[in-house]
């Protein structure tokens, strides 16, 4: 789990390269950062790091890095 949580702090860390590595746990949908345009880009990043490609009913529930993290 580790691992996944390292490789999801660097997605976050790309798409919020203005908040610091530590803040990204803290970050969810309702912060200012956080818009459509963050959501659709985070989103991307994680199914290409993670191999993977995330169920887009399932879109609407991930919204904090634990919520992202957990569906990995």
């Amino acid at each position: 789990m580790d691992d996944a949580r390292s490789r999801l702090m660097r997605c976050f860390s790309t798409v919020f390269s203005a908040l610091l590595a530590g803040s990204c746990k803290r970050n969810t949908t309702n912060t200012a950062e956080w818009d459509s345009l963050a959501s659709v880009t985070l989103i991307a990043l994680v199914e290409e790091g993670f191999g993977t490609e995330l169920d887009i009913s399932a879109l609407g529930e991930l919204s904090s890095f634990d919520s992202i993290l957990e569906h990995l």
